[in-house]
C-alpha cells in the first residue's frame, strides 16, 4: 500500500493512493497514520480491505498539499557514510561499523514544501536517502532479517545538510543537520510487503534540472535488514521512528572547487524507485 498524508500543515488527514494512481480517503477508517496505526495489524488489514472492496472515497488531490507520511514521529535516527561511492568521493574510510546521528522530529516536513537555506549558510547541500520506517518495537534485535522483519516501510528522505556546520564548527555533526525544514519526507510510504529488496532500488536527485545522484542501495556498505538491527542495540526504536539510511555518491562536498552548494531560488528534485518522486524550491530562511 502507498499511505500519505494531504492537507495544510498540521491539519493532514490519512489517505492512500490505489493502484490506478486514484488518491483515496481514509478518515472514515483510521485517525492518522503513525506509529499506532503502523503497530496494528488489524487496523492495516481493515485498510487493505477497504481499497480491495473500492469502499474508499476518492479524493480530488489538485492543488492539495502533500504532508509528510508518518505523523508524531518519535526521532530520526541516521546513518552517516553508509555507501561505498559516497565514501570515496569523500575521501573517507568506509566505516567498520554505522555512523549513527540523530535529526530533532521537527525536522521532518512535506516532499514538497519549501527548504530554508539557514542563515549565514554557504554551504547547504543535499542528500537523497533511502527512509525506512519503523512498524514493531525493535530492542536487541539479533539478525538482519529479524531487522527487516521490524520495518513497516519505506519512503524518500532528503537529508538536507550544512557542510560547514557540520564540519568545521567543532562538536558533533548535530548542527549541520538539524536545521529548520532539513528533512523533507514522502511522498508516500510504501508498506514493506510492497517493496520487496530494499537493496535494490535506484535513488535520484536532481538540481535546477541536472542529474547530481544516481546511485542504487545496493552500494550501502550496512544493508536495511543490518542497520535496523545494530541500531536496535544501542537504543530501543518503536513504530513511527524513521532511519535514513544514507546517500549515495554525487553530493556537493565530494565536487571539485568551486563546489556546486544550495543558495536561495535553487531547485531540488529527488526520487527512488517505487518510492515516488520529491520537488523543494529553497528560500533564505
Amino acid at each position: 500500500m502507498k499511505l500519505l498524508r494531504v492537507g495544510t500543515a498540521g491539519q493532514e488527514r490519512p489517505a492512500l493512493l490505489d493502484d490506478e494512481g486514484v488518491l483515496r480517503d481514509l478518515s472514515g477508517l483510521v485517525a492518522d497514520i503513525d506509529g499506532a496505526l503502523l503497530a496494528d495489524e488489524a487496523a492495516l488489514g481493515r485498510i487493505r480491505a477497504a481499497a480491495d472492496g473500492g469502499e474508499l472515497l476518492a479524493l480530488d488531490g489538485e492543488g492539495l498539499r502533500v504532508g509528510p507520511p508518518v505523523a508524531r514521529i518519535g526521532k530520526v535516527v541516521c546513518i552517516g557514510l553508509n555507501y561505498h561511492d559516497h565514501a570515496r568521493e569523500t575521501g573517507a574510510e568506509p566505516p567498520a561499523e554505522p555512523v549513527v546521528f540523530f535529526k530533532a522530529a521537527d525536522t521532518v516536513v512535506g516532499p514538497n514544501d519549501t527548504v530554508l537555506v539557514p542563515r549565514g549558510s554557504v554551504k547547504t547541500d543535499w542528500e537523497v536517502e533511502l527512509a525506512v520506517v519503523i512498524g514493531r518495537t525493535a530492542r536487541y534485535l539479533e539478525s538482519a532479517e529479524d531487522g527487516l522483519a521490524h520495518v513497516a516501510g519505506y519512503a524518500v528522505a532528503h537529508d538536507v545538510s550544512e557542510r560547514e556546520f557540520q564540519i568545521e564548527r567543532g562538536g558533533t555533526w548535530d548542527k549541520g543537520k538539524n536545521c529548520e525544514t532539513f528533512n523533507p519526507l514522502g511522498p508516500w510510504l510504501v508498506t514493506a510487503d510492497e517493496v520487496g529488496d530494499p537493496q535494490d532500488l535506484s535513488l535520484r536527485l536532481w538540481v535546477n534540472g541536472e542529474l547530481k545522484q544516481d546511485g542504487t542501495t545496493a552500494e550501502q556498505i550496512f544493508p536495511v535488514g543490518e542497520v535496523v538491527r545494530y541500531v536496535s542495540r544501542f537504543m530501543t526504536l518503536y513504530p513511527g521512528d524513521v532511519i535514513n539510511t544514507g546517500t549515495p555518491a554525487g553530493v556537493a562536498l565530494g565536487q571539485p572547487e568551486p563546489k556546486p552548494f544550495l543558495r536561495a531560488g535553487d531547485v531540488v528534485e529527488l526520487e527512488i524507485s517505487g518510492l515516488g518522486r520529491q520537488r523543494q524550491e529553497l528560500k533564505d530562511a
